[in-house]
């Protein structure tokens, strides 16, 4: 969760604190306070379909499955239904304060953390360096300096994982294994509130950047090699 879904978290449940008090408030007959929770916990249990957008699953609610457990249980005690009934449909419906708190954040989203820039995944170098995973890697050193002048020149370009996929399978038999990507870049850090989790190999000439991420992989391209001593 990023700093942008945070603060729409934050806003839903402002929202739902503010409705369970006015209807709390409002009962002429006011019944425990944690009861009221209980049912409106229960309440928000839903039978849900899932929808991407901008990569990210939100819920759709469908069934009130909590309200109709609960219409279950106070059917034959229709007062004390009568009583919690509003803060059962409070559960079900704060699933769309969630959703819709959520859909205003994807554009914001979006525009601070854009998907198919670099420095949204790679953002301070400061203490960076790169570290050998393979036995084809050369000792070698990250080159900070080139990389940071090279950042705004860096292209997205689409992971050709059947091409590689091929040429591993081409050369798995011969005597020297050679790795596409046989360094892994560490001590970096994604841009400030992205939340993002990533892992990032750079290739065996220093110029191709592989970043992957919870859900898609990129592929950026520098004109000059990132690394020294790798070559």
């Amino acid at each position: 969760m990023n700093i942008i879904e945070l603060i729409a978290t934050i806003s839903a449940w402002i929202v739902i604190g503010w409705l369970t008090n006015f209807l709390y408030t409002k009962q002429e007959v006011r019944p425990t306070l944690w009861k009221v929770l209980l049912i409106i916990f229960i309440g928000f249990f839903t039978f849900s379909i899932n929808w991407q957008m901008f990569n990210s699953y939100i819920k759709i609610p469908i069934l009130p499955l909590g309200v109709w457990i609960l219409y279950a249980v106070f059917k034959n005690k229709s007062k004390k239904w009568e009583l919690y009934r509003p803060f059962a449909w409070l559960g079900f419906y704060a699933n769309f304060i969630f959703l819709i708190a959520l859909l205003l954040a994807l554009p914001f989203n979006h525009f601070i953390y854009p998907e198919s820039e670099f420095e949204t995944y790679i953002s301070n170098i400061e203490n960076a360096s790169v570290v050998n995973i393979h036995p084809s890697a050369k000792d070698s050193s990250l080159d900070k300096e080139r990389l940071k002048k090279q950042t705004p020149f860096l292209s997205d370009e689409l992971v050709q994982s059947h091409e590689w996929y091929l040429e591993m399978e081409l050369n798995k038999h011969s005597k020297k294994v050679v790795e596409r990507f046989p360094y892994q870049l560490i001590g970096f850090s994604t841009k400030w509130g992205s939340g993002l989790k990533t892992v990032v190999y750079l290739e065996k000439d220093g110029k191709g950047i592989l970043i992957s991420t919870k859900n898609k992989q990129l592929y950026f391209r520098s004109e000059h090699s990132l690394i020294k001593g790798g070559n």
